[in-house]
């Protein structure tokens, strides 16, 4: 396995970094290629001076170059919460797009396996609960977050035409909320948001009235799903998510307790097009991979919180 090479596009993000880790953890030369616009030098600075690992700053939209052999490409850049592709609309539909294909036509020329980071957003707000892989789902194309979600639409479109057409060897993980270490304290995601507002004693801000389900993951589940599936010999989209659901009024709450915070919850205007119930049908991943998550959402929160403690006391030097 020494000599196995993979690419990592969106490599300095959250998930992105710890697939850096996991890799050169099983033995791979790791290139690790981001523009850093949502990324963070600091989530792969533990790793620079390791001779199996290289970083290379750049924007996938453009033409990728890798000299020699290429055994596995991980296609994980793109803007990945609300904040982000609210902000950077076109850059978003670019990277799914002209990123993927440009990402695609690299695994095509270097002969390599490659997989796709998609998302439960694919569902858009679903009519279907939980949901599973056949669900075409439900989206609004025109709406502000159908920049993100037709991406991945789209980009999931491009992988299979390519895996039908060049007979490239192609993976796809539909990733649901999933949370840890190295997340951006100020990405909008509830959790980064909900713990940084109670670790501040600020209010915790829900958005409609909190009926609105989520699924959360730990990370370190999600990473060991991603890996299982690089390594299977399946084609079609794989949900990898904690069916462990809960609302986000409730889920507001149990940071609360797991703080010790005084805050108090306050609530505002649902955004436009906000998904009402999120949950994974994990079938296909129990038949196909033989995983399921392993960390409940406590056991996960109680292993998070140290990392936002530290972020939020950095806010404050």
């Amino acid at each position: 396995m020494s000599n196995r090479k993979v690419l990592i596009t969106g490599g300095a993000g959250f998930l992105g970094s710890h697939l850096c880790d996991r890799f050169l953890k099983e033995g791979y030369e790791v290139i690790c290629m981001d523009n850093l616009s949502t990324g963070s030098a600091q989530n792969i600075e533990h790793l620079i001076g390791n001779d199996q690992f290289t970083f290379v700053k750049h924007d996938v939209t453009n033409f990728i170059h890798v000299a020699g052999e290429l055994d596995l490409i991980l296609h994980f850049a793109s803007p990945a919460s609300p904040i982000d592709y609210l902000e950077m609309p076109i850059q978003t539909l670019k990277v799914g797009s002209l990123g993927t294909h440009k990402a695609l036509g690299l695994a095509k020329a270097k002969d390599a396996r490659f997989l796709l980071a998609s998302t439960s957003e694919v569902y858009g707000d679903p009519k279907i609960h939980p949901q599973k892989e056949n669900y075409w789902g439900n989206v609004n194309p025109i709406g502000f977050r159908g920049v993100y979600d037709e991406a991945k639409r789209f980009a999931e479109a491009m992988t299979m035409a390519y895996h039908r057409y060049h007979g490239i060897e192609t993976r796809i993980v539909r990733i649901f909320n999933t949370y840890g270490s190295r997340m951006r304290i100020k990405d909008g995601r509830a959790l980064p948001t909900f713990m940084s507002q109670a670790l501040q004693g600020k209010d915790l801000t829900v958005y409609g009235d909190g009926s609105q389900t989520r699924s959360f993951t730990y990370v370190d589940d999600l990473i060991e799903g991603i890996w299982l599936l690089s390594q299977s010999g399946h084609a079609e989209p794989v949900n990898l998510g904690n069916p462990q659901e809960i609302s986000i009024l409730e889920f507001a709450k149990e940071i609360i307790e797991l703080t010790g915070s005084d805050s108090e919850i306050v609530f505002k205007e649902l955004p436009k097009d906000d998904p009402q119930v999120r949950q994974p049908d994990i079938s296909k991943a129990r038949e196909v991979l033989d995983w399921e998550p392993r960390f409940n959402r406590k056991e996960g929160l109680m292993k998070t919180l140290s990392y936002f403690k530290n972020e939020v006391a950095k806010l404050n030097i």
